[in-house]
């Protein structure tokens, strides 16, 4: 699956998590529909149009995940929380004060400027 493919997957559980399954196509592109219609012909989702009274703001189409969607989509978003969380801008009281000894003091306001954290890096 391509980096696009699973950013929309990702997209599309969380419109059938979080919206009923309703989906806004502002928020797809032409490539994005192609790709859902293709999946929907394969059975990898179902997607389709709203009924036009029951269009709102939430979405005019809906999308239900397959089984095979839905272990992929939990496979990736697993994958997505780790890497997010291994390219964090932020530290734990714990690991600073690890570092600085003080929950409240970030490695930037650390007077003894000689100690180097593993995460000054990120800071500079």
């Amino acid at each position: 699956m391509s980096k696009d493919e699973k950013s929309l997957l990702l997209f599309l559980e969380t419109r059938a998590v979080d919206y009923g399954g309703r989906v806004n196509l502002q928020h797809m592109n032409d490539e994005d529909m192609d790709i859902t219609k293709g999946w929907n012909k394969r059975g990898f989702i179902g997607f389709g149009r709203i009924v036009i009274r029951c269009h709102n703001s939430d979405g005019t189409h809906w999308v239900r995940l397959s089984e095979e969607a839905w272990k992929l989509a939990h496979k990736e978003r697993k994958a997505r929380s780790k890497r997010m969380f291994e390219n964090r801008t932020w530290i734990s009281t714990e690991e600073s004060r690890e570092v600085n000894g003080c929950p409240y003091l970030s490695e930037m306001n650390n007077p003894n400027k000689e100690e180097i954290s593993p995460w000054a890096e990120r800071y500079n």
